[in-house]
């Protein structure tokens, strides 16, 4: 699907407990709902004040649906500094239920909240000895987590990502554990704060990889393995209190999800004119089917199992837009979805995120470095096998998403949990 260039925003501004209105709409670049920057940056200058987008209030992408690119998106912007040219206003009713309190609100979401949050960051970099030689920036909000830039008086720069911990792994933990197998492949941590779910990181010099070179996935693609594997043979990874994602509790959690989409209103089959049906999205025969392929799981999970490969730290996300290089080595970045499980799912990851011949050349890495430290495994057959497990963990993933975040940032992945079913029962009958 091919991607809008930008998006028009309309931003509901206020300071503290004032409201100024709504100001926009504007024509900014970048696409994504989530991309922060630009919309600091037009609001800023339009009002001649420092600006944080809290939160997303509504959007709608260019095909009329949801997606969270291009299209109208309206943000809850609040001004740092009291604006001089809007003039104070009382909301209706409409706009107060809108940027009113609301269950599930992200911490950096509020204004306490990401003031909160800030200031933490700046007093970690100051213990750090690398004092903030500015404002953060802010990159990056969105329902999962938050992303800000320091630049620091060493001139060296950090990251404070905020994350919500009722759902997400501890991302420092995660890291100082694989970095006890691999310290090269993770990020330095500056500071950690797991119960808020706030990390500040050192800044990796280099790019992300989207469309990775082939030396590149030579390079992150083994050296994960080989951190993965070691932790899994001393028992590291099974102790480490992991979110447990081992295919006994996947195949649980599916047959759970099932049932709980089940007991909601059927989608109505596509062309019947009848619409409606329920957030989950799929057709009564769709959902038949699912509960069918969940029944040939413990099977499929038996032989997976026979492939050799042992339950370890798995990151979750691995997709190339989580590796960053210099060109000379690759760092992997992004643990908040880290649990303890079958390694394909990292394996699988890089997938739809590049094509053919790099596909081909990141599997045939990934098997020959697990063939190298499980020796007598069958990795290219886990892979295979692996693959409606993939699909069934992202749905479980993506209903965990739905189940913590509120109403109005829904529409980032109200029809993902669906979609990934689909997809497990597309690949289901190959393996």
């Amino acid at each position: 699907m091919k991607r809008a260039n930008g998006r028009t925003v309309t931003a509901h501004l206020t300071h503290g407990d004032e409201y100024f209105g709504a100001v926009g709409p504007y024509e900014v670049a970048e696409g994504w709902w989530s991309a922060a920057a630009p919309v600091v940056e037009r609001v800023s200058a339009e009002l001649g004040v420092p600006v944080v987008v809290l939160r997303l209030t509504g959007g709608v992408s260019p095909d009329g649906g949801h997606g969270g690119h291009g299209g109208q998106v309206t943000y809850h912007v609040e001004a740092l500094e009291r604006p001089a040219g809007p003039v104070p206003r009382r909301p209706g009713p409409e706009t107060l239920a809108l940027l009113g309190p609301a269950t599930r609100r992200a911490g950096w979401a509020t204004p306490a909240g990401l003031r909160e949050a800030l200031d933490w960051a700046g007093q970690a970099l100051g213990r750090a000895g690398r004092p903030a030689a500015g404002p953060a920036e802010q990159i990056r909000t969105w329902n999962l987590s938050g992303l800000f830039r320091y630049r620091t008086a060493t001139g060296a720069g950090a990251w404070l990502k905020t994350i919500n911990p009722a759902f997400n792994s501890r991302e420092g933990d995660v890291i100082a554990l694989l970095g006890t197998a691999d310290a090269t492949l993770v990020p330095a941590v500056l500071g950690s704060d797991p119960a808020r779910g706030w990390l500040l990181l050192d800044h990796i010099p280099g790019r992300d990889c989207w469309g990775p070179s082939a030396e590149e996935v030579a390079d992150v693609v083994p050296r994960l393995v080989a951190a993965q594997a070691a932790l899994a043979a001393d028992g590291r990874a099974a102790a480490a209190g992991l979110r447990d994602r081992t295919l006994p509790v996947l195949l649980a959690q599916v047959d759970a999800l099932l049932d709980r989409l089940g007991a909601e209103p059927p989608a109505a089959p596509a062309g019947d004119g009848s619409g409606g049906g329920s957030g989950a999205g799929l057709t009564a025969a769709e959902l038949t089917a699912a509960r069918a392929l969940a029944g040939r799981l413990p099977a499929l999970a038996a032989e997976l199992t026979a492939c050799g490969l042992p339950d370890t730290l798995v990151h979750g996300d691995f997709h190339p837009g989580n590796w960053r290089s210099d060109g000379t080595r690759s760092v992997v970045v992004d643990y908040a979805d880290a649990s303890f499980g079958h390694p394909a799912m990292d394996g699988l990851r890089p997938r739809q995120y590049v094509d053919e011949e790099r596909w081909a050349q990141a599997a045939g890495v990934w098997a020959r470095a697990w063939r190298e430290h499980v020796p007598g495994s069958d990795p290219e057959r886990a892979l295979e096998l692996f693959e409606p497990f993939y699909h069934l963990a992202y749905a479980v993933r993506y209903q965990e998403f739905l189940d913590h975040i509120e109403t109005s940032e829904r529409p980032y992945h109200e029809d993902d949990p669906a979609s990934e079913l689909r997809a497990a029962l597309a690949c289901a009958d190959a393996v």
